[in-house]
């Protein structure tokens, strides 16, 4: 842990931060601001995170750290007096001693992009008295009212995803590969599944249902808490990869099950057991046809349901399954040419039998009220939303809630009620926003992020009314940052984000920096100024940074979004280009002669797409953690965009970056970490061997020790610093207009 044991006034920050631009490409850069960036999580530590009201909606529990702590305690603030009380902390479970992580714990924070210590989650009983968490491989449960703390007696070994029972009288978690059960009464454990292993896994989310599926559980409870679903993964015949640290080869390399396109993936089924012990009951659909096994609900209204998809991604069907005997009735499809996108806010069953579902096969999304066997009833939300979420659903009344946008920028939450045409809107500021209701439907949770402000939660009634704002201990940035937001180009256009320097003068012409994504389900350019901080700083050293959300990015529609299927090496970087010549054309104080491109993941396989293939328009970068070759990544991510290799050979070669390899004419720095286990270190290493064989001159930051996320805050501050550098020595400083560079 690294802490700044004498932290500077507010004044001091902002003084401290002025940029040097007058001073030359090859003055020092100040880096204090990066310094306090990276210690307070980009000014994000000490705001309250995971955010849960209790089922009467009287509470809100919220995780939060201290300011410049990267560790989660749990509070609970009250609906009726507003008030906020510390229920828990780590010191006070742990003693004093530090937390200890299993190396299955390190790579499940590592799917779900969580960094920080603490209590990363917590479950909540049924009636809100009890909360279950987890610390060092512990359970614990909480009693909200007295805050008494229990210990429970689990059996030694890896212990993940720990729930509670329905009715709360018993927790289930997964122990080393198989699902126990541990009576609340007797504080005593029993297996509920036996024979599991690390090759065959049971109730265990595989790796890439949590990476790409956004699947991180295994197992789903019966609501009566007499049966438990259960996926059972067998690996035999996936490649098992290791990760190994290169600076400590005392170290044993960890391996991992990691499945590539066209080759083997974990097979998966759902099988339904006692938790009083019996047999395993197996679901019986196609598998051959439907191999994945996308999601599963089992809700107190509805059915056991669950989502299956071909390997290919172009059709997943919604199953409707019998506990009893196994057999699933297919009540939808959803196809699409390209890929169906996956979801996780339905099926919403109400009291008559008929359920709520997302589906995309108009064109576009749309919220649909269907019957029991699955056949429309009506459209509840037409087509032409750019963004919509199912958020919450009241079975008894009909009355939902939805998240929607017309453009993907700006959403608001509504509620509607089927039958009834009104809509209120429950927000109304210009931003993103969520929300999370309570079990009764009476309180909700909202996080409202804008371009003016950091991210602020707030407590509402159901109606929208506020009650109050969960509060932050966090600081705050020293300055907004100075960006724009525009939509530029031809037909179409592309949204695109503009962040000028501090001290810009219109009669200065700035080297421009290209902040990329440029993927699938990510969108770049958005109202959250949490996102533009480091980027302002970056803007401060004397560049215009810029982003263009390219054909391919969501929030556009089915055809814009469908674009990129089986052209990566093509459509991203086409309208990158396009969208950059816009700006140019529009803002003079771009000078598109001394344009830098930086992005970490697909961000990053972008940034060396554009040096190496279209090195007129982009005269240098820096690529974070690039996907070098598509057939080294996952299986369920690249199928869904690029086909099986073995019949879409073009589309693989088109996106290798190994293709263009010996036409690198641009300076290029690769920066990757070298326990990463999602785009692995291989990767750049192939790109560099590929270079140096081409005779072509670049550099490499390994990160030693970092896997795809770079939470430490001297890494932080050292890799910024020397973005900047790579950046101002090959692209230059501002110049007067009209004067040469």
């Amino acid at each position: 842990m690294h802490t700044n044991l004498f932290p500077l006034s507010l004044a001091a920050v902002l003084l401290s931060t002025l940029p040097v631009l007058a001073a030359g490409k090859d003055t020092p850069l100040d880096t204090t601001y990066l310094r306090h960036f990276a210690e307070t999580r980009g000014f994000m530590l000490g705001r309250p995170v995971r955010p849960k009201p209790t089922p009467d909606g009287k509470a809100v529990l919220f995780l939060r750290s201290p300011a410049r702590v990267p560790k989660l305690s749990l509070y609970e603030f009250d609906v009726a007096t507003g008030k906020t009380r510390e229920l828990l902390t780590p010191e006070k479970l742990l003693k004093g001693a530090d937390e200890h992580l299993t190396p299955e714990e390190k790579a499940r924070r590592e799917r779900q992009r969580v960094s920080v210590g603490g209590f990363t989650d917590f479950q909540l009983s049924d009636d809100g008295a009890l909360i279950l968490v987890s610390m060092s491989g512990k359970l614990y449960v909480v009693e909200r009212a007295s805050g008494n703390v229990r210990a429970l007696n689990s059996g030694s070994g890896t212990i993940v995803d720990p729930k509670f029972a329905p009715g709360g009288k018993s927790v289930s978690y997964i122990r080393d590969h198989d699902l126990y059960v541990l009576d609340l009464a007797a504080n005593r454990e029993k297996a509920v599944t036996t024979g599991g292993s690390e090759r065959l896994t049971h109730g265990l989310a595989e790796f890439v249902a949590q990476e790409e599926m956004g699947r991180f559980t295994g197992y789903w409870w019966s609501p009566d808490a007499k049966l438990v679903a259960y996926e059972e993964a067998n690996a035999d015949g996936v490649e098992v990869w290791h990760v190994a640290d290169p600076i400590h080869p005392e170290r044993s390399p960890t391996p991992f099950f990691y499945p590539r396109p066209g080759k083997a993936n974990v097979k998966a089924r759902l099988g339904i057991t006692p938790v009083g012990g019996g047999e395993t009951v197996w679901v019986k659909w196609d598998s051959a046809k439907y191999p994945y096994l996308a999601a599963v609900r089992w809700d107190k209204r509805g059915p056991l349901t669950a989502v299956v998809q071909t390997r290919l991604q172009d059709e997943l069907a919604l199953l409707r399954i019998d506990p009893v005997t196994g057999q699933a009735t297919q009540l939808l499809t959803e196809k699409d040419p390209a890929w169906v996108n996956l979801r996780h806010d339905g099926p919403r069953w109400l009291a008559d039998g008929c359920f709520l579902w997302v589906g995309e096969h108009g064109g576009g999304l749309q919220l649909e009220h269907r019957d029991a066997s699955g056949a429309i009833k009506t459209e509840l939300v037409g087509p032409q939303a750019s963004h919509l979420d199912l958020i919450d659903v009241d079975p008894e009344t009909g009355q939902y809630v939805y998240r929607t946008s017309e453009d993907p920028i700006n959403d608001q939450i509504c509620r509607k009620k089927i039958g009834d045409g009104d809509v209120t809107h429950l927000t109304d500021a210009r931003g993103q926003h969520s929300a999370i209701f309570s079990e009764n439907h009476q309180v909700w949770v909202g996080s409202e992020t804008r371009d003016d402000a950091m991210p602020h939660t707030m407590v509402r009634k159901a109606d929208g009314t506020l009650i109050g704002e969960l509060p932050s201990v966090a600081e705050e940035p020293p300055y907004k940052p100075h960006a724009e937001i525009v939509k530029i180009g031809a037909g179409d256009g592309f949204y695109a984000s503009i962040v000028r320097p501090r001290d810009f003068s219109a009669a200065r012409r700035y080297p421009v920096i290209v902040y990329v994504y440029g993927g699938p389900g990510h969108q770049q350019v958005t109202a959250a100024m949490s996102s533009r901080l480091l980027i302002q700083w970056l803007a401060d050293q004397g560049f215009v940074v810029v982003s263009v959300d390219n054909r391919g990015t969501p929030g556009r529609g089915r055809d814009w979004e469908r674009a990129i299927s089986k052209r990566f090496g093509s459509v991203p970087l086409e309208g990158q280009v396009e969208g950059l010549k816009a700006l140019g054309a529009k803002y003079p104080e771009l000078d598109l002669n001394r344009v830098g491109i930086y992005g970490w993941s697909f961000g990053g396989y972008m940034a060396a797409l554009s040096v190496l293939r279209r090195p007129d328009v982009y005269k240098a970068a820096v690529a974070g953690a690039p996907v070098v070759d598509w057939l080294d990544y996952d299986t369920h991510y690249t199928e869904r965009y690029l086909g099986l290799p073995e019949t879409d050979a073009a589309a693989y070669k088109e996106g290798n970056l190994l293709t263009y390899a010996d036409g690198l004419s641009r300076p290029l720095l690769l920066v990757h970490g070298t326990a990463d286990d999602n785009v692995y270190f291989r990767h750049t290493l192939k790109l560099t061997d590929a270079l140096f064989r081409a005779g072509k001159d670049f550099e490499v930051l390994p990160l030693s020790g970092l896997t795809h996320m770079v939470p430490d805050p001297v890494v932080t501050q050292r890799l910024y610093a020397r973005i900047a550098g790579h950046f101002r020595k090959h692209l230059g400083t501002p110049t007067e207009a009209g004067a040469a560079k």
